[in-house]
């Protein structure tokens, strides 16, 4: 079963902060992000007013620089946690108790994760994405299994070839924090398909070198583009 640590935050106005802008019930579970709240907001706060505010075109544009990163981040969240809320919805045929229990902590975690990005972006924020599911069976245990396999393992890829485009190092500690909850999250998935067999860190995701894969922005939104119904664009994320 996934554990949750529950985190203090360094003033009683930072966590002021934090349960004024996402449940507060929601970030005890958050794996340690919630201390990361006050100060990303802040730094996102600090951007200068001229930046580029994303999805205000017919495609739902991610901008440029840290802020196109976090968007996309926010973008890939939205996806994941619209998935899992679907699957808690309508459990697929022979849901056991442990595996519900596990997907609706990995659905509460990218809730988590979701709301965070939101409220760190604030106006700079993307809109909310619509998904498209439409070739998921999610009365399915191997179509669920296998549509969480990918997005886990593609979430993953696709914050570990982000690292490198961010600027600043507040960002890339946040990053760094969800990357590792992903990576757990790619595990157990992973280990529910093919029990107790050495899949759970899979030579189709780790190389010779025990390093995960790390895919760039654009490869992975032409990847997921199917489960979205929105068009993102993101040829500036990073730059």
């Amino acid at each position: 079963m996934i554990k949750h640590t529950n985190t203090k935050h360094s003033s009683g106005e930072a966590e002021g902060e934090i349960t004024s802008v996402v449940n507060r019930r929601l970030f005890l579970r958050s794996a340690g992000l919630a201390t990361s709240l006050g100060t990303i907001v802040i730094a996102a706060g600090c951007k200068d007013d001229d930046d580029p505010i994303p999805g205000t075109g017919d495609a739902v544009d991610l901008g440029s620089g840290d802020i196109g990163v976090l968007n996309y981040a926010y973008a890939l969240e939205q996806l994941e946690a619209a998935f899992y809320t679907q699957v808690i919805q309508t459990p697929y045929n022979g849901m056991t108790d442990a595996e519900k229990t596990i997907l609706t902590d990995i659905r509460d975690h990218e809730i988590v994760h979701r709301d965070f990005f939101k409220a760190a972006l604030a106006d700079k924020a993307i809109k909310g994405l619509t998904p498209n599911f439409d070739s998921i069976d999610f009365t399915k245990r191997d179509a669920v299994l296998g549509a969480a396999k990918l997005f886990e393992d593609t979430g993953v890829a696709a914050y570990n070839g982000a690292g490198k485009l961010i600027k600043n190092p507040n960002y890339l500690l946040l990053a760094g924090k969800i990357v590792s909850v992903e990576a757990r999250h790619a595990s157990v998935i992973r280990d529910l398909i093919n029990p107790k067999s050495a899949d759970f860190a899979g030579d189709d995701i780790i190389d010779m070198n025990g390093m995960d894969k790390a895919i760039a922005p654009a490869d992975i939104l032409m990847a997921v583009k199917g489960y979205v119904k929105d068009t993102i664009s993101g040829p500036n994320v990073g730059k």
